[in-house]
């Protein structure tokens, strides 16, 4: 029970990485308020998000789920309103909710461009921040933990607009690490592979692409969100501390 007691936020935990994240975070004993952003399909997110709540209920934990798109401004305040209404506090932030539209860069539209901005980088920024206020007024320190992408080190002709937000919530986790280790705040980014989910269910659902992209990794296997999940869980826990000069690890990635 790595996070008995302990209060956490997961952003984009209605499916794939986010949902087992949201899981593992009660299966170590923490409480878990899912946020999901209902776009394309709102009832089946939805759905997801209810689902994933009684599962949480069903291992003992409590769980509450908020629909916001945390691109926006209102949103993250808002989240974490809502958490502590619900719990009594917030100690565990896992930013994680993002967007890869496939797309071409010659003619990569602006506007496609902005909103991947504004919901891989931007919200991540506006989350991590509200949730640092609030761990600082409690005063008990805390955990930040955000999804990057080994894709922020490698690059991908359809991704263009994709790679610099990862890349960027690399660097801002490294940047905050630093404002926020004299609050006792551990600030980390985790940086997947290529992890089975809906992202990239062409890929890994194809016999012939996913015989070919097992091939080409280290373990001869996608992996899955429950392998993110694990040590996003132990980044978040006490058994992650600060060293004794009170400098927080900036980064641990893994592909």
């Amino acid at each position: 029970m790595l996070l008995e007691g302990k209060r956490a936020i997961v952003t984009g935990a209605s499916r794939g990485i986010g949902r087992g994240i949201a899981l593992d975070f009660a299966r170590e004993g923490a409480d878990v308020a899912i946020n999901h952003f209902a776009a394309a399909d709102a009832a089946f997110d939805h759905a997801a998000a209810e689902s994933l709540a009684a599962d949480i209920r069903a291992l003992g934990r409590r769980a509450i789920v908020i629909e916001g798109d945390v691109g926006k401004d209102d949103t993250a305040d808002r989240l974490i309103g809502a958490t502590v209404d619900a719990f009594g506090g917030l100690d565990i932030l896992a930013s994680n909710a993002g967007i890869c539209p496939f797309h071409g860069f010659l003619d990569m539209p602006s506007s496609l461009l902005r909103t991947v901005i504004d919901v891989n980088l931007t919200g991540a920024y506006l989350v991590a921040q509200a949730a640092a206020r609030q761990m600082v007024a409690q005063g008990r320190g805390g955990a930040i933990v955000a999804t990057s992408s080994i894709s922020a080190l490698v690059g991908g002709a359809m991704q263009t607009h994709y790679t610099p937000t990862k890349a960027g919530v690399h660097s801002l986790m490294q940047s905050v690490a630093i404002a926020l280790g004299r609050h006792g705040i551990r600030c980390n980014s985790v940086m997947p592979g290529a992890i089975a989910t809906d992202i990239n269910r062409d890929d890994w659902s194809d016999p012939q692409k996913r015989a070919y992209l097992d091939s080409r990794i280290p373990l001869g296997r996608f992996g899955t969100p429950e392998d993110v999940a694990r040590v996003v869980s132990f980044l978040a826990s006490e058994r992650a501390p600060m060293s004794p000069g009170r400098r927080c690890w900036s980064t641990a990635g893994f592909s």
